[in-house]
């Protein structure tokens, strides 16, 4: 992006902008055009000849000033860069300024100006002293939120003065940034997933090529493949190099569910019962694509992502990377649906083959309980971590209430391993806790209220 101090071409925006050097006159200039003012005045009634030539010196040495500075005939280009563009909520990302003065005039001095949302912190601003020409000046600021979401940084400001102090005009520059605050994500410790669908893990699974000669499925011929495996009868048939497919490994999916009903959460804030759901929705999206498994986001609304195409999964690779900023980014600005149900979330699970259903679910009814309870049927394995918001609104020690812990074993007897969030309690201690509960029939040691297993 680039500013610059040269006068408009035709002459309506010339006056146009000499209207607007004269109203960035500051409280100097201004005072030094009154008293010039009042003093040629005065020198008028009193007839005094050297107070006149005083008084004009003290009103015109202000307009001077401005117009010399609007006809200074220099360009600044100015550039933003953003390290990292995506952060958790509650860490620090840094804003590198950059200007370089392309004219081939030295400035003079320069105040530096970025806007940015009061949720990030103060505005920050910059003097800069004279730049030669061709010369460059490097800036940088912090930027911190707690609450995630997307903020717009810009456009930058750019404040010219003169020598005096008389004058003051403003540049802004065109383009603008967006630094991007993604929920907290937890590193959270390898569990044994047991009912896995196929694929990575303890459900591991090659999917075969087929070997037959009449059934073989062959695809063309890439740089690097080994000519061993070239198909003599396809290549002959399509004119072209095929060669026999590979065994192909089957990733295991997962779902990862989040409720986001309005009626569902009680209070806002960095430590409410909806913000936990997310950041623990992106922490399990995030660990179970490390660990290698297809995953998908799905919400109440019956949104999914990465998107329909396919089956709807994030594939290996670069895909899986891409779909996993996908995910963050819309959990970055995900908000309470007007859903009043989940219906909809488990008419997209109908299709069944859905693997392991991880769920972050928050207060329930005897309906919506029935509703989840039913997508058990419709996955390998599925747990489900519970919040009691009416417990999370009065803060930490809050027993949970007689209606969840009903709705907590309707889950656990459909085959869910339904685990209770107490108020502040990690999901690094519950995840824990669903995988003790899993391997032991007794009850775990940790916070929560949980019954049931994993599959």
């Amino acid at each position: 992006m680039a500013a610059g101090g040269g006068p408009p071409a035709d002459g309506e925006d010339d006056r146009g902008g000499l209207r607007t050097a004269l109203a960035g006159l500051t409280t100097r200039g201004r005072s030094f055009f009154a008293a010039g003012i009042a003093a040629a005045v005065c020198a008028y009634v009193l007839g005094q000849g050297d107070l006149l030539r005083v008084g004009l010196l003290l009103a015109v040495l202000p307009l001077v000033c401005a117009a010399v500075l609007y006809r200074t005939r220099y360009r600044v280009a100015g550039s933003r860069r953003l390290s990292p563009a995506r952060v958790p909520a509650g860490s620090e990302a840094r804003v590198h300024l950059r200007m370089d003065n392309v004219s081939r005039l030295p400035t003079g001095l320069l105040m530096l100006q970025d806007r940015v949302p009061y949720v990030l912190g103060p505005r920050p601003r910059f003097v800069l002293d004279r730049v030669e020409a061709g010369g460059r000046r490097e800036v940088s600021y912090r930027v911190r939120s707690d609450l995630r979401g997307r903020y717009p940084l810009g456009p930058l400001q750019l404040r010219l003065t003169d020598p005096f102090g008389m004058c003051e005009l403003t540049r802004s520059f065109s383009t603008y940034d967006t630094l991007t605050v993604i929920p907290r994500v937890e590193a959270l410790p390898p569990v044994r997933l047991t009912g896995e669908a196929k694929g990575y893990g303890d459900g591991r699974h090659r999917s075969l090529a087929l070997a037959g000669e009449d059934d073989v499925i062959p695809r063309g011929y890439r740089y690097g493949d080994d000519l061993r495996r070239v198909h003599w009868r396809s290549t002959a048939r399509y004119g072209e190099l095929m060669v026999r497919r590979e065994e192909q490994p089957q990733r295991s999916r997962c779902t990862v569910l989040l409720d986001t009903r309005a009626v569902a959460f009680q209070g806002a804030g960095p430590d409410s019962a909806f913000e936990w759901a997310v950041s623990g929705t992106a922490s399990a999206l995030v660990h179970m694509l490390e660990r290698g498994f297809s995953v998908r986001l799905l919400t109440d609304t019956g949104n999914s992502l990465p998107g329909e195409g396919g089956d709807g999964f994030a594939g290996a690779g670069q895909e899986s990377a891409d779909a996993a900023g996908l995910m963050m980014d819309t959990l970055a600005v995900i908000d309470h649906s007007d859903s009043a149900g989940l219906s909809r979330a488990y008419d997209v699970l109908r299709g069944g083959n859905e693997g392991l259903l991880v769920a972050f679910l928050g207060d329930l009814d005897d309906e919506q309980a029935t509703v989840i309870a039913k997508m058990r049927q419709r996955s390998g394995a599925a747990v489900a971590f519970v919040l009691d918001s009416a417990a999370w609104a009065q803060g930490p020690g809050t027993p949970t209430s007689p209606a969840a812990e009903h709705h907590l074993r309707l889950l656990n007897e459909a085959g869910w391993t339904a685990v209770g969030v107490p108020p502040g309690v990690a999901l690094v201690d519950l995840w824990r806790q669903a995988d003790h509960l899993r391997t032991s029939a007794g009850p775990a040691p940790t916070a929560g209220t949980t019954t049931g297993g994993w599959s």
